[in-house]
């Protein structure tokens, strides 16, 4: 892993951003995938600038998005589809036919999760993929287990997730399952940037950079991938 420490979520933002606008403009075909959350937001905002500016396109790219909550209808404001479209793409050239979802609706559960990755597979893998970490470890919606998980799949959220994501929701019931890129897919991806900022991410930090690779934290998975970079504040690498 290559650790970088930027002064704030801006800075981290301009970084990453950047990264992603280098691979366009060497690749405009590139295929992306995606995070939600707090995290990725001030990345798309740096992103949708340079887009403005006029030194990127989208317009060829396709993404994929790690996960999806399950039972949200898809117009929902929480729903990751909804994030995606309100944080970036209506605000890029992006050609809605080429952005990626799990159907957290999906009847047949295990036949989406099949055809998501198999969809991944077709258009040759994820060349850049943008992560966050969870509290507890958590990349994707991979929760802590037993065993590292490998392709998509339904997944319970942990109660810290729920906690953490419960603010969204603003007094209505938030979903407790969702579906997800399993560890293993994310791993196949051909590079990693994780962001990681503020005191309530540091542990997890800690214990993905420096702890045993256990599938009880998720994240200490990308030791094993060649090209991972992440991305801290001070605050988030104060355990380092």
């Amino acid at each position: 892993m290559k650790i970088i420490t930027l002064n704030d979520e801006a800075a981290i933002g301009q970084a990453i951003g950047d990264r992603f606008c280098a691979l366009l403009q060497e690749n405009p075909s590139a295929v992306l995938g995606l995070a939600t959350g707090a995290s990725p937001i001030p990345s798309y905002q740096h992103m949708i600038s340079r887009f403005k500016a006029g030194a990127v396109s989208f317009a060829k790219a396709r993404t994929f998005n790690l996960d999806e909550y399950c039972d949200l209808p898809a117009e929902h404001p929480q729903s990751y589809r909804s994030f995606m479209h309100a944080q970036l793409f209506s605000q890029v050239d992006i050609d809605p036919q080429n952005t990626h979802f799990l159907d957290g609706n999906a009847t047949d559960e295990a036949a989406e999760c099949s055809r998501f990755d198999a969809l991944i597979e077709r258009f040759g893998g994820v060349d850049l993929q943008l992560l966050g970490i969870g509290r507890n470890g958590h990349i994707g919606f991979n929760e802590p287990a037993d065993t590292f998980t490998q392709g998509s799949f339904k997944v319970q959220l942990a109660p810290s997730t729920l906690e953490a994501n419960s603010g969204y929701f603003s007094g209505e019931h938030m979903p407790t399952h969702a579906m997800t890129m399993g560890v293993g897919a994310i791993l196949r991806a051909k590079e990693i940037v994780l962001v990681a900022t503020g005191a309530a991410k540091a542990e997890a930090v800690k214990a993905m950079i420096q702890g045993e690779i256990t599938p009880q934290l998720p994240a200490s998975a990308l030791q094993n991938h060649p090209n991972v970079t992440v991305y801290l504040d001070p605050a988030a690498a104060s355990l380092l």
